[in-house]
């Protein structure tokens, strides 16, 4: 009697809704932390073999998501871990994707096959949470948003440009690369005020650090890592609908939602992109990251010209020398670089000039722009998320990057009127 008074007393166990999924889940004692702390007891955890089993039962129905968790050692294990995944998505769970130190091949291969989300592994605070509410916000499958401020309003996927592309390209941190980018998209972009202003498309290739959307405040989407990951099925729609618009007038590629390697792409997943963002503008700027990586070839050839961003120390000149020594023994057209000075002497500094003089002379360059320092001004713009034009127009930073969108704009126009 005592039995059953206990007994009926007991509350009924909590429905699992998620599942925890990985050769041994003890090998991930954070993420047990963070799934109880998100779920309380309304998680399960599966080995792979469980777990191949279970999402063919009608129960894995009742899963809202799985997070699935790989480290090193179960990269012999790839073709029975993306059987998973498939299978997850087959019945509708979504699938987190915990990596530590997976290789970016590896990890490239796993996300293609359709995890909604990817978290790193050791979890930073609050990423589980944040991927969990990321997966929760998600539309349903194709289902795209491009309606609001921040959707691509009045681009058509027509196809019909022949756009030229100028990377931007710190040859040192600090260089105020990501600053002159962002503000020459802007500047080019309502460089004329009629119906025949250039469209303009900023993309952000520093798929780890990149800051273009700080600097325009935007949100990272999903999409931008979606597109990425398939570009064999990339058309102009698709593009367009991965991007965002700033003030209606700059279209926006930002960089992923999480950090990723930056081989996660290669050279031909470059270049799709690339045909396609110049099949769409007139001009595509596009935030290199500081580090060459294997890709690094497909967009200098692609690009009109390149631009270097440097300043005036030893840092900048040694690693001047060495991209310059880079391209040369990989047979590139180095030639395309075209070196910017930030922070330039002022016109009265004499001794600051006779510096960028034997600076050019030592790496055999020639320094064609010179940028001022735009001071407080630039870091203030910046954390508001907004270009300089917006904030301090008359900022002498401002208005040689200005000038600059005005020469590419009025040599562009030239070619076309030659070539019409």
């Amino acid at each position: 009697m005592r039995m059953s008074s206990v007994a009926a007393l007991q509350p009924e166990p909590a429905p699992i809704i998620a599942c925890t999924i990985s050769r041994d889940v003890s090998n991930f004692d954070l993420l047990i932390e963070d799934m109880e702390a998100e779920l309380g007891e309304s998680w399960g955890d599966l080995t792979f073999d469980d777990a191949t089993q279970f999402l063919n039962q009608p129960d894995a129905k009742a899963l809202q998501f799985v997070a699935i968790a790989v480290d090193s050692e179960d990269e012999a294990d790839l073709a029975r871990i993306s059987g998973i995944i498939t299978n997850a998505k087959s019945m509708g769970v979504k699938v987190i994707l915990i990596a530590d130190e997976v290789s970016p091949i590896a990890l490239h291969q796993l996300l293609k096959l359709g995890a909604d989300d990817f978290v790193p592994y050791p979890l930073p605070e609050n990423a589980l949470h944040e991927s969990i509410e990321r997966l929760q916000k998600a539309p349903p499958p194709h289902q795209h948003i491009i309606e609001g401020s921040h959707g691509p309003s009045g681009i058509k996927a027509k196809g019909d440009r022949n756009g030229v592309i100028f990377p931007v390209h710190g040859l040192a941190g600090g260089t105020g690369a990501t600053t002159l980018a962002v503000n020459l998209a802007w500047e080019l972009a309502t460089v004329q005020k009629d119906k025949n202003a250039p469209r303009v498309c900023l993309l952000d290739f520093d798929f780890q650090g990149g800051s273009v959307s700080t600097y325009l405040d935007l949100p990272r989407r999903e999409a931008v890592y979606e597109m990425l990951s398939d570009t064999s099925s990339l058309d102009n729609v698709s593009f367009l609908q991965s991007l965002l618009t700033f003030n209606d007038k700059l279209s926006v590629m930002t960089a992923p939602s999480e950090m990723l390697p930056l081989d996660i792409v290669t050279s031909e997943d470059i270049n799709r992109v690339l045909d396609v963002a110049r099949a769409n503008f007139d001009f595509v700027v596009v935030d290199m990251p500081r580090t060459v990586v294997q890709w690094t070839e497909a967009v200098l050839n692609q690009a009109q010209v390149y631009f270097a961003m440097m300043e005036l120390d030893m840092r900048s000149a040694q690693n001047a020398l060495r991209m310059i020594r880079a391209l040369k023994a990989e047979e590139l057209p180095y030639e395309k670089l075209r070196y910017v000075l930030n922070r330039a002497p002022k016109f009265t500094d004499l001794s600051g000039k006779s510096r960028v003089k034997r600076l050019a002379e030592s790496l055999d360059i020639k320094i064609e722009l010179q940028l001022p320092d735009g001071a407080r001004q630039v870091t203030e713009s910046n954390d508001h998320g907004l270009p300089l034009a917006e904030t301090s127009a008359k900022n002498p930073l401002r208005r040689e990057i200005a000038k600059l969108a005005q020469s590419i704009y009025q040599h562009n126009m030239a070619e076309a009127a030659g070539g019409a």
